[in-house]
């Protein structure tokens, strides 16, 4: 069983779900990015989803484009992010995955990358600009199996029964689901048709439902979970944007710690 389905299994029987926090690779370094991972597993996040640094990003808002660009320019690769992975693993087993396009992976090359993700204690893939209909190199070099990266699909509000389908047959850990079309980015609400939307998906899959792409504060996380009665929130342009703003890691936590309320049901 893999750390993220663990994780998820383990809040269910607490009565919680699960809060994702999204952190951009290297912004502003590598060095800091670990320390942030750290700090916000003691604030209470459950799964961390470390973004790739990539100069053509896709489904990103212009606050992760603006923090992938700095990871680059931070020296940030693949190869130095799964030694950082590495290194974290040294003192945590919090659940990570990394969300990336599918280029960088294959450049680095398939098999090459899950050996060397899967030794560094990688946990899961999300790879935004894969659809599982052209998935057959990547799913190769990760079979399906216990041992497998966990491989997380992305569903959204435009996605119909075929595509719920595909993603209930070839995902694993739990499915992504988008709250709404277009980019990454703060909103000052959530949609209207979340839980339908949600509820689609439930019924199709025993995976947990996690929803992203403008969750962004404490009351958004509790719609997500209480309202659309999912299994997880994403949360990521809200800590990005923080960030940048060079707010310390300590505020930092306590915005994750604020978050992470939202996700209980007492």
């Amino acid at each position: 069983m893999s750390r993220i389905t663990d994780k998820f299994q383990s809040l269910k029987a607490q009565n919680e779900a699960a809060l994702i926090i999204f952190l951009t690779a290297g912004d502003p370094s590598l060095e800091k990015t670990l320390e942030l991972v750290l700090a916000f597993e003691e604030a209470g996040a459950d799964v961390i989803e470390l973004g790739v640094p990539f100069s053509d990003p896709l489904a990103d808002g212009p606050v992760i484009q603006a923090a992938s660009q700095r990871g680059l320019e931070s020296g940030t690769t693949v190869a130095r992010i799964l030694e950082g992975v590495a290194k974290l693993r040294q003192t945590s087993q919090i659940p990570l995955l990394l969300m990336t396009c599918y280029n960088p992976i294959l450049q680095y090359g398939l098999e090459r990358f899950v050996v060397e993700a899967k030794t560094a204690g990688v946990d899961g893939m999300l790879l935004s600009d894969l659809p599982p209909e052209e998935a057959g190199d990547w799913t190769a070099a990760n079979p399906p199996g216990p041992a497998s990266l966990n491989n997380i699909l992305l569903l959204a509000p435009t996605s119909p029964h075929e595509r719920i389908r595909l993603v209930a047959e070839n995902g694993s850990g739990f499915v992504y689901c988008v709250s709404r079309t277009g980019v990454t980015g703060q909103r000052d609400a959530l949609p209207e048709d979340l839980t339908q939307l949600v509820t689609r998906i439930k019924a199709a899959t025993t995976m947990p439902v996690a929803v992203g792409f403008g969750v962004s504060s404490r009351d958004h996380v509790s719609t997500v979970i209480q309202g659309a009665k999912a299994d997880g929130a994403v949360v990521g342009s809200a800590v990005v944007d923080r960030i940048a703003s060079g707010q310390s890691v300590a505020d930092l936590a306590a915005f994750v710690r604020e978050l992470k309320r939202g996700t209980r049901s007492t």
